[in-house]
């Protein structure tokens, strides 16, 4: 527990004795409420993300654009994720998490609703790149809020509820936005539909979501006795780096992410895997229209039917997680107390479910002949969600809730950023790609790329250890 002490220019240097209720000591029930709206903020922008490829169609014969610009309104909006990161991340380190999800949130819903009222297609892309920059808040705030309130050996089963939501919620948006299409009602309603989403996210917030970073709360707290008491030499902390001017203090925000990715192995190798993971994701979404509505003729209300697997197979991977390996991990806390639980006990799941990621690439591929029943590749969207949220989840424990605890904001900062590149390149390609390579070939040159990926996990398993004890970030007080 961080201490409140005395200012420098105290004559005496003492710790005050305070009553503070700090977010980890909160009841289970309040930090779990809090962990769902977490997760909750984090799908309503991944929901926002894909829906509208479902309306693609209705897109282009509206304003006559073209297919790659029909795709550019999730590709922008991914692109936001990239920009978004860099600011949101490192300044709730600065600021608090609250502030930032009250000044990011209702410009997020301001933008969606400019989305439901525009008039031509430069506005509605331009207003897609801007809400994906501010719904990027949640994608790196909510994982660092739940690292906040929960201790290490609980922090694995909340993550997962935040790790499911940007796969979840980019496999229903199709599938919303294809059912709105298909009804005949105009494509205005998908927008009001996330508009009217994000605003009760933004209420629920505003009304129910507390500060959670504990420097802050210090500062809070230091603040308030220091105005009780009239006594000032109560500071926290976290208040001696608040002096520093703005300016410095923006460029040592902005810089952290960078710094942070570039001079940590872990990490990069980390991103790197999951980038190419989450651009598959999104990469779908232009996949799936053409073996399914080109090859076996489906509507794009039927179409986006074919990613519930994905989403059941994402759910699966949860309770894969929880039943299996989490226990286990509980166990290992206990083994090693009172060290730490060494990180590399999270990759035993990523070693487990990395093949499976490879081989449903080529299970999509080989199934994807319109001879063969749409059942096939459909089903291969439930091995990619499985193995998808498992590679996720294990990754994701390993470097925001164990190896970056101290800098957990930053390093989901600069993952989300490579991460969401990713995610906003890959649609470019995918239809070209399948349609020139044709569905099989196009999968098996992303299977073999998931090939050359696989060993990321077992390399980090077994040289962890020694690229954590040289590192300037890790807090190396684990047991070894």
């Amino acid at each position: 527990m961080l201490p409140i002490v005395a200012s420098r220019r105290s004559t005496r240097r003492r710790s005050f004795p305070f009553a503070y209720t700090f977010s980890q000591n909160w009841s289970r029930a309040k930090r779990w409420y809090m962990t769902y709206v977490a997760s909750l903020l984090a799908f309503n922008a991944t929901f926002a993300s894909a829906a509208p490829a479902g309306i693609a169609t209705n897109l282009i014969e509206q304003f006559g654009l073209s297919q790659e610009l029909a795709v550019l309104t999730i590709s922008l909006f991914v692109a936001g994720y990239c920009v978004g990161p860099l600011f949101w991340g490192p300044l709730s380190e600065q600021y608090g998490r609250r502030p930032i999800f009250l000044v990011s949130f209702p410009i997020y819903t301001c933008f969606q609703l400019g989305c439901a009222l525009s008039r031509n297609k430069a506005s509605i892309i331009i207003f897609r790149l801007l809400g994906g920059m501010f719904a990027a808040a949640p994608l790196t705030n909510s994982g660092a809020l739940i690292s906040d309130i929960w201790d290490a050996k609980t922090r694995g089963k909340a993550i997962t509820l935040f790790v499911l939501a940007p796969f979840i919620g980019p496999a229903l948006g199709p599938l919303v936005g294809g059912y709105i299409s298909d009804s005949g009602v105009t494509w205005r309603w998908l927008f009001w539909v996330l508009t009217i989403f994000a605003g009760c996210c933004f209420g629920i917030q505003l009304f129910t979501l507390p500060e959670t970073y504990a420097p802050i709360l210090l500062v809070q707290k230091a603040r308030q006795l220091r105005r009780e008491t009239g006594d000032q030499r109560y500071h926290a902390p976290f208040e001696r780096s608040q002096k520093l001017g703005l300016a410095e203090r923006l460029r040592q925000t902005l810089m952290r992410p960078f710094k942070i990715l570039f001079q940590e192995p872990m990490l990069i190798a980390t991103t790197i895997y999951m980038s190419f993971m989450y651009g598959t994701v999104y990469l779908l979404f232009e996949a799936f229209p053409v073996v399914f509505q080109e090859g076996h003729g489906f509507s794009p209300g039927k179409t986006g039917l074919m990613y519930i697997p994905l989403i059941i197979g994402s759910l699966l991977g949860g309770v894969v997680y929880l039943v299996m390996f989490h226990p286990r991990y509980e166990a290992a806390v206990e083994a090693h107390k009172p060290n730490l639980v060494p990180p590399e006990i999270r990759l035993d799941m990523a070693m487990t479910f990395a093949p499976l990621f490879a081989v449903t690439f080529f299970w999509f591929g080989w199934t994807s002949f319109p001879t063969i029943s749409f059942w096939a590749p459909m089903m291969a969207g439930m091995t990619l969600g499985l193995s998808v949220i498992c590679l996720f989840l294990a990754l994701f424990n390993y470097i925001i809730a164990d190896t970056y605890l101290f800098a957990a904001a930053s390093a989901l900062a600069a993952n989300t950023v490579v991460r969401s590149s990713a995610g906003a390149t890959f649609p470019l390609f995918a239809t070209q790609m399948y349609n020139a390579l044709n569905p099989r070939w196009a999968s098996t040159l992303l299977g073999c790329f998931a090939c050359l990926l696989l060993p990321i996990p077992f390399i980090l398993k077994r040289y962890g250890a020694a690229l954590r004890a040289k590192s300037r970030y890790a807090p190396n007080v684990y047991g070894l």
